[in-house]
């Protein structure tokens, strides 16, 4: 169920930005994404997990795919035109976003200028839940709106597979 919350920084940025959005509250204890789909009652296909990834540079980047599929890190390396890309630790994970894991997400750290991915299985949906920046919280917006809102591309980034990186924030949202 749709539930307020106090504020964070991903909804006053979506609010500034005129983006329309539904706040979803579970668990915080709760740190993957298909058990939060479930705890939120949302289909696991349309909540997405936001995962760090390090570039072959020592960049990152945030490429959010489906909380019950994994990311191919070779077909998104080769997306972006890059030679290697990893999964960060979840430690790693943590470091760079100042955010823990079940809390990362890409609305809650724009101020970091890194390159945001999104899989494009997002565009079968008019809107899709990811997290707010913190745990227990997501937020479902437009997928059009969150495209322009963190200027992201849209790839085929997804692993066929129904499985589970064991790295960065397994769950995001």
């Amino acid at each position: 169920m749709a539930q307020e919350h106090k504020k964070l920084n991903a909804m006053r940025l979506l609010d500034t930005q005129g983006v329309a959005y539904e706040t979803f509250s579970y668990d915080p204890t709760i740190l993957d994404g298909v058990h939060a789909a479930e705890a939120m009652g949302q289909p696991v296909e349309q909540v997405f997990k936001t995962l760090v990834v390090q570039l072959g540079k020592g960049d990152h980047a945030l490429v959010m795919v489906p909380a019950g599929r994994s990311l191919d890190l070779k077909k998104f390396a080769r997306a972006i035109g890059e030679k290697k890309a990893t999964l960060t630790t979840q430690r790693g994970a943590e470091a760079a976003t100042g955010l823990r894991k079940g809390g990362i997400g890409a609305l809650a750290l724009t101020h970091k200028r890194w390159g945001v991915y999104l899989d494009e299985s997002a565009q079968q949906f008019d809107a899709i839940l990811v997290n707010g920046g913190e745990r227990g919280v997501n937020v479902k917006v437009p997928v059009a709106d969150l495209v322009r809102v963190l200027n992201a591309r849209v790839v085929d980034v997804a692993a066929e597979d129904h499985g589970a990186e064991h790295g960065s924030g397994d769950m995001d949202g």
